[in-house]
């Protein structure tokens, strides 16, 4: 799972900076993954694959689908040549976290940084730092759907006036609570669209299956003064009424007054509820 989305020291973090570009872009390097990491890769993707068919967004199971990345970790110029043609992305392998600025840029150019290394046989069920698998297997699918791929490029292109109005951790709390940890209504059930979410089979289940976690309706100022948790499973989850909803807001939305008003105010703890909110007890509203 990704810390706040755009946290970006190497300090303590994995990851082989030394050779990177001014960009942070690094050779995938794809002959150096061994037999045992794509076995362990094959098997992370097995068992998460088969939580996809109930609890993944239909625009999540396509893109899954079209990648065909089941029997070892992919080459990202093969997913390039996917995602080029479907909505003009393409992957860049990074060593791990980089700058927020950079971190904007590559998305405003529709470039998504994928970490290139992959976790420890005893991190499969929980991992602090995003390796391939959580930016391939969780994020990737997402890119072959129009409505994804426009809000990530505006996302980056918001990157810059966040920073100048000291508002980075209200835009973080965008990315946070719907590219990792989004929810979206689909044939009256809730589904996930979130990196963070369908690339652990604990937090997938939580999210979808437990009553009594929180689910609120989508509201991007609600999410921007929301807290998260970047050590265990969310605490809230905000549902999308359908994945264009998350464009057709947040272009109507002025940021920079939501901005000057909320960001010196401390966030909202996750899990708590304002008055008159009515959360999601379930499947239905």
């Amino acid at each position: 799972m990704k810390k706040p989305s755009t946290l970006t020291t190497s300090s303590g973090l994995r990851g082989e900076y030394e050779a990177a570009a001014d960009d942070y872009v690094v050779g995938q390097d794809w002959h150096a993954y061994t037999p045992d990491m794509h076995d362990r890769w094959a098997r992370l993707y097995a068992r998460q694959s088969a939580l996809v068919r109930t609890h993944a967004c239909a625009a999540f199971r396509d893109g899954l689908a079209r990648l065909d990345c089941a029997d070892g970790i992919p080459r990202f110029e093969d997913a390039n040549a996917v995602l080029g043609a479907a909505t003009g992305w393409r992957l860049v392998a990074v060593p791990g976290f980089i700058p927020d600025a950079v971190f904007f840029d590559h998305l405003a150019h529709r470039r998504f940084p994928v970490t290139r290394w992959l976790r420890e046989e005893h991190e499969l069920d929980y991992l602090v730092e995003p390796d391939v698998f959580h930016d391939f297997f969780g994020h990737v699918p997402m890119l072959l759907d129009p409505t994804i791929a426009d809000f990530l490029e505006l996302y980056g292109k918001a990157g810059a006036r966040a920073m100048e109005m000291g508002a980075l951790d209200m835009l973080a709390r965008i990315y946070w609570y719907t590219v990792e940890f989004g929810l979206v209504r689909e044939d009256d059930a809730l589904k996930v669209f979130g990196a963070g979410i369908i690339s652990s089979s604990g937090e997938t289940r939580f999210a979808i299956e437990d009553p009594d976690v929180l689910r609120l309706p989508f509201d991007p100022v609600r999410i921007m003064r929301t807290a998260y948790r970047i050590d265990s499973f969310q605490q809230t989850y905000f549902v999308l009424e359908s994945l264009p909803q998350l464009i057709d807001e947040l272009v109507r939305l002025d940021f920079g007054p939501v901005y000057q008003t909320w960001r010196d105010h401390p966030p909202l703890p996750a899990g708590a509820t304002l008055p008159n909110e009515i959360p999601f007890t379930g499947a239905r509203a």
